[in-house]
């Protein structure tokens, strides 16, 4: 479905640091590139480097726009599981338990089918860490604790 031309892009809607949507005449608080001129590696590229910098929902985002460009490729799920592993740390850094694990998971098990390397991702390590990271958040739902405190991994 093609945007409304009439409508606001979802990048223009203010955000705050964790991208939740603001009231449209609130200051944005959340820095990301457009993506939208941007080529499939350009936006991988972002995505990694968003990841690595602990800005997972624009790394998400980053990831999601690779994930478009890649419809109908070898490459489709890659870049849909790498969104959703973005966006499960999103969850994770808003303190939502049961979607940080949901997508967490969901996101590698759509990445791990092209490991051990992949477009410069050790998807060996990677999946360990979030499976590892999963099962805390997990088990902090389970035994209803707070959300545990993660080192997260550098893709």
């Amino acid at each position: 479905m093609a945007e409304d031309a009439e409508q606001p892009r979802k990048r223009d809607r203010p955000r705050d640091e964790l991208g939740r949507p603001l009231p449209w005449d609130a200051e944005n608080l959340l820095e990301m590139a457009d993506f939208e001129p941007l080529t499939l590696d350009d936006c991988h590229r972002l995505g990694i480097e968003y990841f690595n910098e602990e800005r997972f929902f624009p790394a998400h985002e980053a990831w999601e726009n690779a994930w478009k460009r890649a419809k109908g490729t070898d490459e489709e799920e890659l870049f849909k599981g790498l969104s959703q592993l973005g966006a499960g740390y999103v969850h994770y850094r808003r303190g939502n338990l049961h979607g940080a694990k949901t997508l967490m998971r969901r996101g590698m098990g759509r990445v791990r089918v092209y490991g051990p390397e992949r477009r410069g991702i050790d998807i060996g390590a990677l999946d360990a860490e979030v499976e590892r990271h999963a099962a805390e958040v997990e088990r902090a739902q389970r035994e209803d604790r707070p959300m545990p405190e993660l080192v997260t991994p550098k893709v």
